[in-house]
């Protein structure tokens, strides 16, 4: 071997050590890195998630404090940024401090289903058999009713109220995520390495725990991302028809609700609560759409 080749199998043979070394989560992270349009998302929901976690010291009013001689001011007046609402209070200082309810009721139901859902999934999933059929008929009785209206069917009948808004949200997206569940852990279940390890005399808790999981949780995860942006916009939906929070709290839902009358006198404010239930929903899709596209070990 010449001299000049030498290095060059050797910087060959770094370079395929890295990326073994790397593995599936580190190849992940690098395809985040140069995934400019998740960064963006993932950065401004951290920003929003900042300010309505810090909100106290961020808000420049408090959320309650009403005035009838500064109702719906524009945006910009002296001392209100984004202007008043219908009661003279500050909507910047609205905004922020509903964010932690349209937030909590966004994905508070969706990590409740996925604890549920996909629970119940990986059960059918693996056991196969009367206990699939079982839990999987009781989940295709779900799927007859669309989603908005089971829900606002759910909670007209429970009554208003932020628990029953998010029981019923909850139980829509149960039966979603066992049937992502129970798929992805049934095209698992009957691979090489999961029979080598009933051979070895494994048993089903050590299998689920040790083989399973790791492979099917990726995509279960991936799939109950994408249903915070949903999850926000129903709950907005229900509070907006009088079925989630209720007055005074804030709420982006029920604040345009309540703004409603201020359409035509003051636009601009009374289309900012939908602007951030909009921006927030399409940040939570493109992040799950990137957050797909890197674990998916096709893309290198």
């Amino acid at each position: 071997m010449t001299a000049a080749a030498r290095p060059a199998n050797l910087a060959l043979r770094y370079r395929e050590g890295s990326v073994r070394h790397i593995g599936y989560w580190g190849g992940v992270i690098r395809r985040l890195r140069h995934d400019k349009v998740t960064l963006v998302c993932g950065a401004v929901l951290l920003l929003m998630l900042l300010a309505i976690v810090f909100a106290p010291l961020v808000a420049p009013h408090g959320p309650y404090q009403a005035s009838m001689l500064r109702r719906l001011k524009p945006p910009g007046f002296p001392g209100y940024p984004l202007g008043t609402d219908e009661l003279g209070r500050d909507m910047l200082s609205r905004l922020i401090y509903g964010g932690r309810l349209s937030w909590f009721l966004g994905i508070t139901p969706v990590v409740l289903a996925f604890c549920i859902g996909g629970t119940l999934g990986v059960v059918a999933g693996f056991a196969g058999g009367w206990v699939n059929m079982l839990i999987m008929r009781v989940t295709d009785v779900f799927y007859a009713f669309p989603s908005v209206l089971l829900a606002v069917a759910i909670s007209g009948t429970l009554g208003a109220g932020v628990f029953n808004a998010l029981l019923s949200m909850t139980l829509v997206f149960t039966p979603q995520l066992i049937r992502v569940a129970e798929t992805v852990t049934a095209g698992v279940r009957n691979l090489d390495y999961i029979e080598a390890a009933r051979a070895s005399g494994a048993g089903a808790w050590t299998i689920i725990r040790v083989q399973l999981l790791p492979n099917v949780l990726g995509p279960i995860f991936v799939y109950a991302t994408s249903l915070i942006s949903v999850a926000m916009i129903l709950a907005s939906g229900l509070s907006f028809l009088g079925l989630g929070t209720s007055p005074p709290q804030a709420e982006w839902g029920l604040m345009l609700n309540t703004l409603r009358s201020a359409i035509y006198s003051q636009p601009i404010v009374a289309m900012l609560p939908g602007v951030c239930i909009c921006v927030t929903s399409v940040c939570f899709n493109l992040l799950s759409d990137g957050l797909r596209s890197a674990m998916d070990v096709r893309n290198g």
